[in-house]
């Protein structure tokens, strides 16, 4: 096969998805890494339809990658995911509404397009988290615990662009990571971003069945295939802080082979895995060293 990645500049030399290039360029297939946050794009002519089998995308939210891979679906082109999908996760006040009507548990989101605005959120949702709606990696994410905190947050936030603010679940300061790839789902746990400590090292954890099932009706909610899903487990239950569209895979077994196995089966199938519309029936599974003492993922 012939396979575009684009790569932005913030990941020239991260494991994922360079691995993933190398495992394809091994197998056989010829893969062009186009940079778009640093090469001036011809859009008229960049996507050439029919010269590659999918494109896929691995670059930061707000940068150019996104908009040159909706150009390649436009063209006809396979995108990994589907275009439509990263940008229903991507915009975050946007996914926020869509996973509501369709019933997964995330917490309650306000969206600003100027932080003053924020000063209208009233002071019983204290503490909030407030981040960019655009945002990724963890950039700018804030634990608001008080009006007063916010005024002082305020010229911080500014530049932002549009923001969202939830209120905080209560939860023991790590957050649960469930990766989906080739129709399987694996969990681990690492330290929350509001919750910075060194000595908390990311690692697998079994995934326990609710959680499994939260995971598999988030891809089909928002139609992706290879994606991440971050999950607090707060007080009244397992709530969903973050979707992410091809993201790390960290501690996933032999991660750059199962990625690269499950671009080609997307590319080769048009982009879209076979799936039923409910989550109950959807195709992914939970490797047997992952399921047992499921109650322990907390």
């Amino acid at each position: 096969m012939r396979l575009c990645f684009l790569v932005e500049e913030h990941y020239r030399h991260d494991g994922m998805p360079n691995e993933v290039i190398r495992q394809l360029t091994a197998w056989g297939h010829h893969v062009d890494v186009v940079r778009p946050g640093g090469s001036l794009l011809r859009m008229t002519e960049v996507v050439d339809a029919g010269a590659h089998d999918a494109w896929v995308l691995k670059t930061v939210s707000g940068g150019p990658g996104l908009t040159l891979l909706e150009a390649a679906a436009a063209a006809g082109t396979t995108t990994v995911n589907d275009a439509r999908s990263i940008r229903g996760v991507r915009d975050k006040a946007l996914a926020a509404a869509i996973g509501r009507v369709r019933g997964l548990p995330l917490p309650p989101t306000y969206a600003v397009a100027h932080p003053a605005l924020l000063r209208e959120i009233p002071a019983a949702e204290y503490p909030l988290v407030v981040k960019p709606a655009d945002g990724s990696s963890g950039r700018a994410v804030h634990l608001v615990s008080s009006p007063g905190l916010l005024e002082v947050l305020l010229p911080r936030l500014a530049g932002e662009g549009m923001l969202i603010a939830q209120p905080y679940v209560p939860n023991s300061g790590t957050d649960i990571k469930v990766y989906a790839v080739g129709g399987e789902l694996f969990a681990t746990e690492r330290c929350s971003p509001l919750h910075p400590d060194p000595a908390v090292r990311e690692r697998r954890v079994p995934l326990s069945s609710e959680v499994a099932a939260i995971a598999a009706q988030v891809g089909a909610v928002y139609g992706l295939d290879l994606y991440g899903v971050d999950v607090l487990l707060g007080p009244d239950g397992p709530v969903v802080v973050d979707v992410n569209d091809f993201p790390s895979f960290r501690q996933v077994p032999d991660a750059a082979a199962r990625v690269a196995r499950a671009v080609l089966d997307l590319a080769g199938a048009g982009g879209t895995a076979p799936a039923a519309p409910m989550p109950s029936a959807r195709p992914l599974s939970i490797p047997a060293q992952a399921s047992a003492g499921a109650g322990d993922a907390g």
